[in-house]
């Protein structure tokens, strides 16, 4: 279909046919004349805007937020806060763990708190229990310290290991106390490993009493009757020699449980009193009822070594050893935990009180083949058996192998074959084994210096016994007799310059106190050698140094000053000089 030439043009001339404005413009309404005047309505509507309320608000009342108390304790975070960062900060952490560098990982966490990546109280639980396992008190203590005081909350776990390690020292009443503060302040509940942590301890700082106030406390709280908490307990009546109280806590338990406990971890502590009244027949029927075929008990790895114990305790190696084979029958890790570390260090003893001592190795030896890795504690009890059978050769090897399987040596390893070398009359070896012990940054203590310097004195050896004096004056706190020993020594032997170079020393030493019998024993050792006024002569010559010493200071201190108060005067004479010109002008003018 054609179009003519017309409309063509017709319908090209209408589409691009310009548009003509209309003849009425809108006009805008609450226009300014100037922009000025715009301007200054619009921010009067802004502070209107900022002081009135919102119209659907305005009937509404305002409600006042209470002011929050400072002092009110922060609940903990949970663990959905370890994600990202933190989480990646944690991981290192944990690395640095698991590489043993435990003061650059509490480093590291303490300069975390103030980057933009704070760690999680999580990561701080870490470091702490990894200082709790290698007995790092101090530094675990500095660092609970440290996180209080930057506002990190504590959760239960950190509770826990506070009272463990107060616990571990030695000091139950300081863990009762935070226990006290935990309860009256913290916004958290007690757990079930919180009364289990604090009855053990308890029970091994042989405080047996108070551990039955904290199973008393537990009942009030609403706790469930824990077997665990009541074996604890019933250790501590073992110990005492008590079999009525063993049986009074196993009755009280079945009591609250209905008639019957199922958790076998009792059993074994049960039958430890029954053998303390000398009533084998029932021990063997406890025995019995916990680990036949069909028994209703629930026998964990805990509770078989507590029936290992009573067997081997009380001549029964042969069912001790039947029932150990039979353990290692139904360990199924990860299944079935029927045996633990502890099982072998309890039969350990047990062939070593048979005097099967090879056997005793070989079972020592059977460890990796169920998991288990042996620990410090493991090669020291065998290493204090074989060394009470006079085997320092096997015992040394043990303590090589500790290398071997990275277990460090502790205070104990090294003190038990300084000893036993001291008893066979290796003074040399005995003594390089405490140098190492030092050497190792662990922690000695008096008394096993002590008894190297009475052998190596005894052998002749003063000039060692001089060195190992001169390494430890500064690391030990030395009693008077630690002191009166050494310089015994080298009366003996002719060497008063030197006794009185460590008289010397100790005048010099703020933190050590020359007491009145240090005085008068140096005194009778020089008399000896016509020398009984030296001592006087020394410690005069001592306080006239200190008095030396404190004028030096003062002058230095008064010359300090003047110098002080000439810079002050250079900096003003300046400005005096200038006033006094513009006093003349004025008087002129």
């Amino acid at each position: 279909m054609s179009i003519s030439k017309a409309a063509l043009l017709q319908t090209i001339a209408r589409a691009y046919r310009p548009r003509i404005p209309p003849l009425f413009s809108a006009v805008r309404q609450m226009s300014f004349a100037t922009q000025e005047e715009a301007a200054a309505e619009s921010r009067r509507r802004k502070r209107r805007i900022r002081m009135e309320p919102p119209l659907n608000r305005s009937n509404q009342p305002q409600i006042s937020r209470p002011i929050q108390n400072p002092n009110i304790p922060k609940l903990p975070e949970s663990v959905s806060a370890l994600t990202g960062k933190r989480l990646d900060l944690h991981n290192h952490i944990l690395k640095l763990i698991r590489e043993n560098d435990l003061e650059e990982a509490a480093l590291y966490t303490r300069h975390s708190v103030y980057s933009n990546c704070r760690p999680t109280i999580f990561t701080v639980n870490a470091v702490l229990t990894a200082q709790l396992r290698q007995s790092k008190y101090g530094a675990l203590l500095q660092l609970h310290g440290f996180i209080n005081q930057a506002g990190i909350a504590a959760n239960i776990i950190t509770y826990n290991l506070i009272f463990q390690a107060y616990l571990d020292v030695r000091k139950p009443d300081v863990a009762l106390e935070h226990y006290k503060l935990f309860i009256d302040n913290a916004p958290l509940n007690p757990s079930i490993a919180t009364f289990r942590i604090l009855v053990k301890g308890l029970v091994d700082n042989e405080s047996l009493e108070k551990a039955v106030e904290i199973k008393e406390d537990m009942s009030v709280r609403g706790f469930v009757p824990d077997p665990v908490v009541y074996s604890y307990l019933m250790i501590g009546c073992v110990r005492k020699s008590n079999a009525d109280g063993v049986f009074k806590l196993y009755e009280e338990l079945k009591e609250k449980l209905g008639g019957f406990v199922e958790d076998g971890v009792v059993y074994g502590l049960l039958m430890k009193g029954y053998f303390m009244k000398g009533m084998d027949k029932e021990a063997m029927e406890c025995c019995e009822e916990a680990i036949e075929d069909n028994s209703k008990v629930r026998m964990s790895a805990m509770a078989y070594n507590y029936v290992l114990e009573a067997l081997n305790e009380n001549r029964k190696f042969d069912e001790a050893l039947k029932l150990f084979d039979e353990m290692k029958r139904e360990h199924d890790s990860p299944r079935r935990l029927a045996l633990n570390l502890g099982s072998f260090n309890v039969m350990v003893n047990g062939y070593c009180g048979e005097g099967k001592l090879e056997e005793a190795l070989e079972v020592f030896r059977q460890m990796g083949e169920f998991s288990c890795s042996p620990d410090t504690l493991s090669f020291n009890n065998l290493m204090n058996q074989l060394c009470k059978n006079g085997l320092l050769a096997e015992a040394e090897k043990l303590y090589n192998e500790m290398d071997e399987k990275k277990v460090k040596p502790d205070e104990y390893t090294y003190g038990l074959l300084m000893d036993t070398c001291f008893k066979e009359g290796k003074i040399e070896e005995g003594a390089a084994y405490y140098k190492t012990m030092v050497e190792s940054s662990l922690r000695t203590n008096l008394a096993v210096y002590n008894r190297l310097q009475d052998q190596l004195v005894k052998a002749g050896k003063l000039d060692d016994a001089k060195s190992f004096f001169d390494m430890m004056v500064s690391k030990l706190k030395m009693d008077d007799e630690a002191y009166k020993f050494m310089m015994k020594a080298l009366s003996e032997a002719g060497r008063l310059d030197e006794m009185l170079k460590i008289v010397d020393e100790m005048l010099g030493d703020e933190t050590v106190r020359v007491s009145e019998e240090i005085q008068e024993f140096v005194k009778e050792e020089l008399r000896k050698g016509g020398r009984e006024d030296d001592l006087q002569k020394l410690m005069d010559e001592k306080e006239r140094l200190k008095e030396e010493a404190k004028a030096k200071e003062l002058e230095a201190a008064e010359a300090k000053k003047r110098s002080t108060n000439v810079s002050i005067a250079s900096l003003m004479s300046p400005k005096l000089e200038e006033e006094k010109k513009e006093e003349v002008k004025d008087a002129l003018g």
